[in-house]
């Protein structure tokens, strides 16, 4: 297993020399290319809080102390509980971290999640981020559109447009958009700037490859949720031979095929472990061959 080497196109920073990947500016915000996704830290179905509260508490502390500058979360996880144990960990945040949230969806009683993109919704959404994360203006509010089986055709006009205003009272530094399709992400660009999409993108599910690369070429950043499966890991005899001649994990070839993939896309990779968390930072630092990334491409193609 090799140590990672930022690739030519990504900036490293001082704080951060033992991250893969780099850094990439999410509009006037700098990030480590390899963040941390904080949704696994709830309960069960990501309703209630953690079993494991001080190990919950104890991940998110050393994800800065290893130099993680991007943490993503959002109020409906829990709900609240995500933020609550952001705050309780971190508060008052370090200069360099940076909190990216979303809102556009919340919690039913059976765990599901509901569109909440009506104006008032979308406010009182923003409102409770900025409570709980304790506050004044948030970093990067994603919109979320769609729905649990994916992103849904339909403007995004009122909705987004709810954002920006927020934007202008300053309750909001940047916009993104999440789950969304290739035309939603075009019409919220020509209504105000966004500085990433955050979508689902893996090695077997390569729906947006077209969309990262035009992104790649307007400085947008492209976040993929499940980057490794989500709750089925990924599958795939081609992966798991990579895997086997590195002498890794296929999860952590995954990860290293996703910052290989373009150099706008962030890593959010969640875990509830410290451990994993460290087994992630060193798998995502893994040195692919061309043959290697060969191989890989062809799972999601």
């Amino acid at each position: 297993m090799s140590t990672f080497s930022p690739s030519p196109s990504a900036s490293t920073s001082p704080s951060t020399p033992t991250l893969p990947g780099g850094t990439w500016d999410l509009g006037d915000l700098t990030v480590t290319r390899f963040g941390y996704g904080a949704m696994q830290l709830a309960g069960p179905g990501v309703m209630g809080p953690p079993a494991d509260r001080d190990g919950a508490l104890a991940v998110l502390r050393a994800a800065v102390e290893l130099g993680i500058t991007h943490i993503d979360t959002a109020d409906a996880y829990g709900p609240h509980i995500t933020n609550q144990l952001i705050r309780e960990a971190l508060h008052p945040y370090p200069d360099p971290l940076r909190i990216v949230t979303k809102v556009g969806a919340t919690r039913d009683a059976q765990g599901g999640w509901p569109p909440a993109r009506e104006p008032e919704a979308l406010r009182r959404a923003v409102r409770d981020n900025l409570e709980t994360l304790g506050l004044d203006a948030l970093d990067v509010v994603n919109l979320r559109l769609g729905n649990a089986q994916g992103p849904q055709p339909g403007s995004l006009a009122e909705a987004f447009g709810t954002l920006v205003d927020l934007q202008r009272d300053g309750l909001i530094r940047h916009l993104g958009v999440s789950n969304a399709t290739a035309e939603q992400v075009a019409e919220a660009r020509g209504i105000a700037p966004i500085v990433c999409v955050q979508n689902m993108y893996n090695l077997a599910y390569r729906g947006d490859d077209g969309l990262i690369a035009s992104l790649a070429e307007a400085g947008i950043a492209y976040v993929p949720f499940f980057p490794l499966g989500g709750f089925s890991p990924l599958q795939s005899e081609a992966l798991s031979a990579v895997a086997a001649r590195l002498a890794s994990t296929p999860m952590s070839v995954a990860l290293a095929w996703l910052l290989r993939r373009s150099p706008n896309i962030l890593l959010i990779a969640g875990t509830s472990s410290t451990a994993h968390l460290r087994e992630n930072i060193v798998g995502a630092g893994l040195s692919l061959s061309d043959e290697d990334l060969g191989e890989l491409d062809k799972i999601g193609r």
